[in-house]
């Protein structure tokens, strides 16, 4: 059956609805970055462009780094605008957009798709400056309560235990990211379990003029402990994309990592001022290992 035009919306050149892009615009490894102006700052160091398209919060440029084509993307703040990202670079190689139908399995296209972006640190231990790959991430946010996302007894009992230091209504949902990114880009970088969180202020333990439900909501997050027969696991950082990542890439079948660039140390009150370089240096060695 052809998905109707209300659900997949396209524009009158035939791009997808929010990001603008064609099929042809997008390469099969994307790196993702928040900030609009943070496209410019990979796609520098490319060997040349071939695609510059913006619209709304989403830039897109395409071009070529020692010879692999590659493309980066911004997507905003947030989880809503992951849900948005994700499904339609998904819909820009698995949907045929001249018959609105998807693409039959054996056809499917599996993206590698590699989120660069900022994250404050949960722990005293892990430094301002620091670079972390996450291997799990625990999600507070609501975007999978839309979703059939499908856990493992593992990823629940995790889940269980932040809620439970927390002491939240609601049971968060935790995902395993790509290993195959993982070891591929994250060699010598910290590797961490992320908490992805619905806001900057309050849902980060931030408090400026609004008391706080959970005023010390950041000792709760330190304090958790999950060990299972692969190891013990913590808490390392926060931000508040990554679990709407690998829940979507676990869903639609791509592989999806997330790097962090520390620029805050919770624990200690510490905020670089050399943010910008610590993200470029992380940019830079992901160019590199891509």
């Amino acid at each position: 059956m052809p998905i109707p035009s209300s659900e997949l919306i396209l524009n009158r050149d035939g791009s997808i609805y929010h990001l603008n892009l064609l099929p042809d615009h997008i390469s099969d490894t994307i790196i993702t970055v928040g900030d609009p102006d943070r496209v410019a700052l990979v796609s520098q160091h490319f060997d040349s462009i071939e695609t510059e398209i913006a619209k709304r919060e989403f830039v897109t440029h395409v071009g070529y780094y020692r010879g692999k084509r590659l493309t980066v993307l911004s997507t905003g703040i947030g989880t809503d605008n992951i849900d948005i990202v994700l499904n339609e670079l998904d819909a820009l190689v698995n949907i045929d957009f001249v018959t609105r139908e998807p693409r039959p399995l054996e056809e499917r296209i599996s993206l590698r798709i590699i989120r660069v972006g900022t994250s404050g640190s949960l722990q005293p231990d892990i430094a301002v400056g620091s670079h972390l790959v996450t291997e799990h991430a625990i999600g507070l946010e609501s975007l999978v309560q839309f979703y059939p996302l499908v856990e493992t007894g593992a990823e629940v009992e995790f889940a269980t235990t932040v809620q439970q230091a927390i002491g939240l209504d609601y049971r968060p949902y935790c995902v395993l990211g790509s290993d195959l990114l993982r070891e591929q880009l994250g060699a010598g970088m910290i590797n961490g379990n992320t908490v992805t969180c619905p806001g900057f202020y309050g849902p980060q333990g931030r408090s400026l003029r609004l008391e706080l439900r959970y005023p010390d909501l950041l000792e709760r997050l330190r304090s958790v402990q999950f060990s299972n027969p692969e190891g013990t696991f913590r808490l390392t950082n926060f931000e508040m994309e990554t679990a709407g990542y690998y829940a979507l890439g676990r869903m639609l079948g791509h592989e999806v990592v997330s790097l962090n660039a520390i620029v805050a140390n919770r624990a200690t009150g510490e905020f670089a001022e050399n943010g910008d370089q610590i993200v470029n240096d992380l940019i830079a060695k992901t160019l590199d290992r891509v």
